[in-house]
């Protein structure tokens, strides 16, 4: 058809770690998922494969992007740009563990570096047998060893010390290299994958453990965005977690205008990080604040202080929450939290409807799929009244769906999301008491409940977790006029 189903599957070292949906017939797909992994510190590279989905025989590899662990390390604000596809060559992907002894002397003459290769496990197939013929290679200061060749298997058990003399002195940067090779009788062997270990890393005595086979630093040539690009936003964050106590004077900083509001607001911690953070940090600081508050079971006095300062600064009613303060950042995020299971619950069942029925949906003339509506009429206008009007009933149909499972649903809203818009309500009316202002009081309030909760969840359930892939055109279309 001259297009593509594609997905992304991210690897760590290797390994599988996660997945995104699949974007159905699309040559630029959005995906627009956030992912957070907890990795090991020592890791080496993270690598995206982007494939297309197949529904008979095996997925398409289209190409990948590969980022090592010293590239996402070297710009802390992390990585947001468009990166080039690399093509993939699956004779050169590797995977696999290696078990390993290694014994670094601290002195003596000569000094000796013993490594023991022990065995190694899910090796790449390199035959047409869908085995191997592993044997290990250990190189290190100019001197290569190798071990014995273990025929057809992808699980070698070598059980060997190759003892390695290294020179006086420094080490300086050298390194030990552990190569996993498959022997062929004709032909180049193939590589099945490496470890490297920096010797002044290395403690003295002994280090013992699997590790992760990695493929060689890639010489692979800029194809100049022939298989396309990927948009990636990466950022890796290296945090020490203290014991609970450490954190009790930042805790005790951060609530006390809540629990002692006597004091002027404008000193408070709360005041000074409104200050300080800027429109791309504010989310972080936001999640950050309605996690400690929830913690502490003072989330909703949290929101009145926040959302209370600022109606202080409004004097507009119109342009109230509207812009992404403090305030709305973390009212957005307290719903999120709180609300996700009412969320699915409310729903759930109608956006599942509108997956399932894939009913064609168009009110714009200029958008307008003629082929697809039904042929009643060979006039065209009359032909595109008739498509807008079937859509407007369509829509009518779910949206009065959606309102009525919201409407109805006023019991099994969260209890504090029921306190912390009661507040808001009380705040406002006291910030615009005014007969004009009135009705002030509640679209304060539908400015979260729909424009930032139930709104953006009809528009994408993907990212709330309502579906597990994103809706095909025709569905998102519909979506996006149920969400305006």
């Amino acid at each position: 058809s001259g297009s593509s189903d594609p997905y992304c599957v991210v690897k760590v070292d290797n390994e599988v770690v996660a997945r995104t949906a699949t974007v159905w017939k699309s040559l630029n797909p959005f995906w627009g998922e956030e992912i957070t992994l907890l990795l090991p510190r020592g890791f080496h590279s993270l690598t995206i494969y982007v494939l297309d989905q197949d529904t008979i025989g095996q997925d398409d590899v289209i190409g990948k992007v590969s980022l090592s662990h010293q590239q996402i390390s070297a710009e802390p604000r992390g990585i947001d740009r468009w990166l080039s596809l690399a093509p993939v060559n699956p004779e050169q992907e590797v995977q696999g563990e290696i078990h390993l002894e290694l014994q670094v002397p601290e002195r003596g003459h000569p000094r000796v570096l013993r490594c023991h290769l022990i065995e190694a496990r899910d090796l790449a197939p390199r035959d047409p047998s869908g085995s191997s013929d592993p044997f290990g290679r250990v190189s290190c200061c100019g001197h290569t060893l190798e071990t014995a060749v273990i025929k057809k298997t992808r699980f070698p058990h070598w059980d060997e010390v190759l003892e390695l003399e290294l020179p006086e002195g420094e080490l300086g940067e050298a390194v030990l290299s552990v190569e996993v090779w498959d022997w062929d009788i004709v032909g180049k062997n193939d590589f099945l994958g490496r470890v490297e270990f920096f010797l002044d890393t290395l403690c003295p005595g002994t280090t013992r453990g699997w590790f992760q086979l990695l493929p060689f630093c890639s010489t692979t040539k800029d194809q100049g965005g022939q298989l396309g690009a990927l948009r990636l936003a990466v950022r890796l964050l290296e945090d020490t977690v203290l014991p609970h106590h450490h954190y009790q004077p930042l805790i005790q900083l951060l609530t006390e205008p809540i629990l002692c509001p006597a004091q002027s607001p404008e000193g408070t911690a709360l005041a000074v990080l409104e200050e300080v953070t800027s429109g791309e940090s504010r989310q972080d600081v936001a999640t950050k604040l309605v996690k400690i508050f929830l913690d502490q079971g003072l989330a909703v006095p949290l929101l009145d202080y926040l959302t209370t300062h600022e109606l202080a600064r409004t004097s507009d009613p119109n342009t109230l929450f509207r812009s992404n303060s403090l305030a709305s950042k973390s009212m957005e995020r307290f719903m999120k939290v709180v609300g996700l299971p009412y969320l699915h619950e409310v729903l759930k069942p109608v956006v599942n409807r509108i997956f399932e029925e894939k009913k064609y949906v168009e009110l714009d003339p200029s958008k307008m799929e003629l082929s697809r509506g039904r042929r009643i009429s060979f006039k065209g206008s009359l032909l595109e009244a008739q498509v807008q009007e079937s859509s407007l009933e369509l829509l009518k149909g779910y949206l009065g769906d959606i309102m009525d499972a919201i409407v109805g649903s006023v019991h099994r809203c969260p209890l504090p999301m029921r306190v912390a818009f009661r507040q808001l309500r009380r705040r406002v009316e006291e910030r615009f008491p005014s007969a004009q202002h009135e009705e002030v009081r509640y679209f304060s309030i539908s400015g979260f409940l729909f424009l930032r909760f139930f709104a953006p969840a009809v528009l994408t359930p993907k990212l709330f977790g309502l579906r597990e892939q994103h809706a095909e055109p025709c569905t998102g279309r519909t979506l996006l006029l149920l969400a305006k």
